[in-house]
């Protein structure tokens, strides 16, 4: 996957008949128990078996794969991972990428024994983990690089936990060179890699190839006559029938382009067959075999290099299949090959077309019994990976690119729209979001949440695919939609998983945003997005990248002239040199934002202007300068009262207090603590009475004032009660020791320590996560 990388394996035979290949599953059986090359010459490779099935496209190496997989899957406890490392249209897909995606499905594996049947677990989908009978609470602990992280830690991130867990199976599908093995393959002779490839994998030591050519005439005669139906044509003419399957060269995808146009042509003859696929040019764009050149984005990192040539039996055989749809049909089919990640869904279909749902549901129905795709669950489909070049080769062809442009901006728009109704279904009722969704049509909306967070789950392969693919497609010409859809995935994401099961796709796609903020020269979204890649590496302790991307963001900013995104920048700084202990550096950066928040006479720049007195304050108080501390907290309380915020009035009061208690003078404390006690009173707030009651109470007895503390911790207990009122301390402030006041930076009206990486913006400021315009418009939003 890519985001298609892990996707769910069973064990034992699949649900699609199989047809022929015993010698070939023998072999492989074989070659596990045999000792390879460097094994017999005493230098056994460090890494798993590898076995490797090799073929051209439409070979049927894929399904071969699987059928091996499940046959041997109960020798495995350990499961069956799988990832598919080529994507749609020939790119490799990443190391880092795949090894995070399988990470996140074996997390979702159950522990391993002798009971596991080795299910695989699908990376988007925790139902997929509940299918090997294990419970998910009782799964091996696995260690998941942060975001951002180097390909070579998660890779061997990766590794090691494939060697911790022990006897597992790795389905590598369309692998694109030996690199991508030799860094996914586990240090475990018992474990097991199958790989399957177009070519040989000439780096991997000790692999065991398996090539592939065509099916034996029997198999193929008989993949072809179950393709067909029932017909008795297969059987009465079984010279014809062994003459097609020849012309088919073997292949099974292309027996089953021919069996499902047989079976939907139910008065053809066998022979007629023969020849119309003898005459059936097998070029379409380029000659035989040749894919036809894919649309090169304009960003070298997105180029995508020519999918590997289709066998011309196979190209015939969709030719033949291709040219007898009808007009529409034939249309639609072509613009398949813009379906992310290969998966398609009558939704996704009818956006594509410009038809009507049922029109689309109709269509794919027609092109599973043709062979022209493969059902999933549910309503969903999957374009063949052998017939993917094929289908771009047709759209290429006989699609103008004004109209491909259009049929992408439909499917975004749709998939925007959908991702919108899934957020807005975790709203609270009545809110702005919810009336929206009340206005959409039946066909976008969620009824649950659950059924929206199912729905997020089993399709984010593909929405990240999608989100992929609208930056690096059309000439920048879809940057608007890929925004949008940005945003409304960031949110869905959000809404719906826990923020460290959503980080590395968040990274990701704020990543797309950069790229497309330095195409078109947006300072304000290129510093957005870079403040939040930094929020990211700060929140996983890669505390220098971040300030690096807090200061480039700071720059664009400025260009962009947007003073709020500066001040927040500029915040984000003084975060993180307080993280690293710096706070000369700290107290200098949330000075100038203080400075910038002055300038302007907003309330969220009031609001800021009270929090960032608090953090300059925490900073001091580090730093053990005790007067600047006192000056800034007082500064903070004068700044909320002005905001009637009674309850961080107190608490900045509270922080006051502290910090002249630090300093030796306890009876201003003490007067400090007093005033804090009548604020919070006005606020309405028990819990931070009965808190600052308890805060007052130690400082008092630290004063040699017994009697007063036993008056303040009885108050507590009042509001409270005894054991309550000390568990509610806790929650708003954690204890301190004299000489340690404001242990970290706190957040002004909260008290809570501020860590890089948060932003600290009040309700009403804060950028909405993902931090772009929700309807993707510039600059000046």
């Amino acid at each position: 996957m890519t985001d298609q990388a892990v996707q769910p394996t069973t064990a034992g035979p699949g649900p699609r008949p199989f047809t022929g290949r015993d010698r070939e599953l023998r072999a492989l059986r074989e070659d596990i128990e045999r000792a390879g090359l460097h094994t017999l010459s005493g230098h056994p490779p460090a890494q798993s078996r590898v076995l490797l099935i090799a073929g051209a496209p439409g070979s049927g190496r894929t399904a071969l794969a699987e059928e091996f997989v499940g046959r041997i899957a109960d020798r495995y406890p350990g499961g069956v991972l799988r990832a598919r490392l080529t994507e749609p249209g020939g790119t490799p897909v990443p190391v880092e990428r795949a090894a995070r995606d399988l990470l996140a499905a074996l997390s979702r594996l159950g522990t391993p024994h002798a009971g596991n049947t080795g299910n695989a677990a699908n990376a988007g989908n925790a139902a997929e983990a509940g299918k090997t009978g294990e419970n998910p609470a009782e799964a091996l602990p696995v260690a998941v690089p942060p975001p951002g992280a180097d390909e070579a830690v998660v890779a061997e991130a990766l590794r090691t936990a494939l060697t911790r867990r022990g006897r597992t199976i790795l389905l590598l599908d369309d692998v694109a060179h030996s690199d991508q093995v030799l860094d996914l393959a586990p240090e475990n002779r018992d474990c097991l890699v199958v790989a399957v490839s177009s070519g040989p994998l000439t780096d991997v030591p000790d692999v065991r190839p398996c090539a592939l050519g065509g099916l034996d005439r029997s198999a193929a005669v008989a993949l072809l006559a179950r393709r067909a139906g029932s017909s008795p044509r297969i059987t009465v003419d079984p010279r014809s029938a062994e003459v097609l399957a020849e012309q088919c060269g073997g292949l099974p995808a292309a027996l089953t382009l021919l069996g499902g146009w047989l079976g939907a042509h139910p008065k053809l003859s066998v022979l007629e067959a023969t020849r119309m696929l003898a005459r059936s040019d097998p070029g379409g764009s380029g000659g035989p075999g040749v894919p036809g050149e894919p649309v090169e984005p304009d960003d070298e990192e997105f180029a995508q290099p020519v999918a590997p040539r289709s066998p011309a039996p196979l190209a015939r055989a969709f030719r033949l299949v291709h040219d007898s749809l009808s007009q529409p049909l034939a249309r639609l089919l072509r613009l398949l090959a813009l379906a992310p990640a290969g998966i398609v869904e009558p939704q996704l279909a009818s956006a594509l077309g410009g038809c009507s749902m049922s029109t689309a549901h109709s269509a794919l129905q027609e092109y599973v019994r043709l062979g022209l795709l493969r059902p999933l669950d549910g309503d969903r489909y999957q374009v063949p990976g052998c017939l993917d070049p094929l289908l771009r080769a047709r759209l290429a062809a006989h699609e103008r690119p004004e109209e491909v442009l259009l049929a992408r901006a439909r499917m975004l728009e749709r998939l925007v729209r959908r991702l919108q109704a899934c957020s807005a279904v975790c709203e609270p009722a009545g809110s702005e979001a919810r009336r929206q969704l009340a206005g959409m049509p039946r066909a976008l909306r969620f009824l649950h949440p659950l059924e929206a967070r199912n729905w997020l789950e089993v399709r984010r392969p593909a929405l990240l695919s999608a989100a992929r693919m609208a930056v690096a497609e059309g000439g920048g010409e879809l940057d608007t939609l890929a925004r949008r859809l940005v945003s409304a995935l960031a949110r869905a994401l959000d809404a719906h998983c826990a923020p460290e099961e959503a980080e590395p796709e968040l990274y990701r796609l704020h990543e797309l945003v950069l790229r497309v903020a330095e195409r078109n020269r947006m300072h304000r979204e290129r510093a957005a997005a870079l403040l939040n890649l930094g929020d990211l590496d700060a929140q996983t302790d890669r505390l220098e990248d971040a300030l690096v991307r807090y200061r480039t963001a700071l720059d664009a900013a400025r260009q962009g002239g947007d003073e709020r995104v500066a001040g927040r920048a500029l915040e984000s700084l003084g975060g993180g040199y307080a993280e690293l202990g710096d706070w000369d550096r700290a107290a200098d950066w949330y000075g100038r934002a203080l400075a910038l928040r002055l300038s302007r006479d907003e309330r969220a720049d009031r609001e800021a202007t009270a929090r960032l007195h608090g953090r300059i304050g925490a900073v001091h108080a580090r730093a053990e300068r005790w007067e600047e501390a006192l000056r800034a907290w007082r500064a903070s309380a004068a700044a909320f009262r002005r905001l009637q915020d009674q309850g961080a009035q107190a608490r900045a009061l509270a922080e006051a207090a502290r910090v002249q208690e630090f300093a030796g003078r306890p009876q201003e404390a003490l007067r400090t603590f007093g005033q804090a006690l009548e604020v919070s009173r006005g606020a309405g707030d028990v819990r931070l009475e009965a808190a600052l009651q308890l805060r007052a109470a130690d400082a008092c007895g630290r004063a040699g004032s017994l009697r007063a503390a036993q008056r303040h911790r009885a108050a507590a207990a009042r509001l409270l009660g005894p054991a309550a009122a000390r568990a509610e301390a806790q929650d708003v402030w954690p204890d301190a020791e004299p000489g340690r006041a404001a242990a970290e930076p706190a957040r002004a009206g909260t008290s809570e320590p501020v860590r890089a990486g948060e932003r600290g913006f009040p309700a009403g400021e804060a950028e909405p996560r993902g931090g772009y315009p929700a309807d993707g418009s510039g600059e000046g939003h």
